[in-house]
């Protein structure tokens, strides 16, 4: 009964960090299959022991990629990402977008000109009507807000 509730709470920690590998069941590999220490569903442990595999004891890509159950580009990658920054390479990176992507260059600078024509006066609910009809972008006020605020902290 303990070893249950302790998987259960394995289990949870893994789906709660986003470190839970969707297909536990494609890691073939023998230390995974057979043992206790090794938990295929543990994305980032059988990411490692994959790449270490590779890298240590001279497995072949191919045949350590289709053991863990990735693809050999899933494994290339993950094989750059361990190179670049270790360990943290390899967890799986934040989803969603990594900015505003609405606000381009081109938009950015006209914010600027706004705030600097009307010497800060100008409300971001103002700007963003500007910006729509300038551009034919919506955008709401706290991204104008945000912008506005990046640029004052590249200034200093």
């Amino acid at each position: 009964m303990a070893r249950r509730r302790r998987a259960d709470r394995k289990l949870r920690a893994l789906q709660d960090s986003g470190t839970l590998n969707p297909k536990p069941n494609a890691v073939r590999d023998p230390a995974f299959v057979a043992g206790e220490f090794f938990d295929p569903r543990d994305l980032v442990q059988v990411k490692y022991e994959m790449v270490r595999r590779v890298r240590v004891e001279g497995d072949a890509i191919a045949q350590a990629a289709a053991r863990f159950g990735v693809s050999r580009p899933s494994f290339y990658k993950a094989q750059a990402a361990f190179g670049r920054e270790g360990l943290a390479g390899l967890l799986p990176a934040k989803r969603g977008p990594r900015g505003p992507h609405k606000l381009t260059a081109a938009v950015a600078e006209f914010i600027d000109g706004l705030v600097a024509d009307g010497d800060g006066k100008i409300s971001a609910a103002a700007v963003c009507e500007r910006i729509e009809q300038e551009f034919h972008v919506p955008l709401q006020p706290r991204t104008v807000e945000r912008a506005l605020a990046r640029r004052k902290k590249k200034s200093r």
